[in-house]
């Protein structure tokens, strides 16, 4: 595998990939399992996160909640057009909302597209009206996700020349 290298000009070799690899795995690793996988000493370990870290590569380590164990049974993604005075608004709105889990403005014809979670398709009801005003919605339910959010890899090489 070549080295790819972040905006930031560090050079992500396939050592600093284990490393994310594992990291992204399970975020509570000990240091000598982090070093195990990528085949590192302790303190080299050590430099790489810190530098990973600084560099903006790892932004943070969360904990995957499940929604459902919470009591949230309901998971949508919703679609709003909102017309340009009203955008601000509308994102101030919405980072107040707990059920927004989170939220990308997008090209096409949605100007956000968003994940929310509420406990029953009443509460997703209701969101929905909260937010309605701001602009046209569409709604999506989601029934399963057989591809959970899975952690990034390195880029592959040469995919490019790969036949469509």
């Amino acid at each position: 595998m070549n080295s790819t290298e972040t905006p930031a000009g560090l050079q992500l070799d396939e050592k600093a990939w284990a490393l994310l690899q594992a990291l992204q795995t399970d975020g509570r690793a000990p240091l000598k399992v982090l070093a195990q996988a990528a085949g590192l000493s302790l303190p080299a370990t050590a430099e790489r996160l810190r530098r990973l870290q600084e560099a903006g590569v790892i932004r943070g380590v969360h904990a995957v909640l499940e929604p459902t164990a919470l009591g949230y049974g309901v998971q949508a993604v919703v679609g709003i057009q909102v017309p340009q005075p009203g955008k601000r608004a509308l994102l101030d709105t919405l980072r107040s909302l707990p059920e927004v889990l989170e939220c990308h403005h997008v090209s096409g014809a949605d100007s956000y597209l968003m994940t929310v979670v509420s406990r029953n398709l009443q509460d997703l009801e209701r969101f929905l009206a909260r937010i309605n005003g701001f602009g046209e919605t569409r709604t999506s339910i989601v029934f399963s996700t057989p591809i959970p959010r899975r952690g990034l890899q390195a880029p592959r090489q040469g995919w490019e020349d790969e036949p469509s």
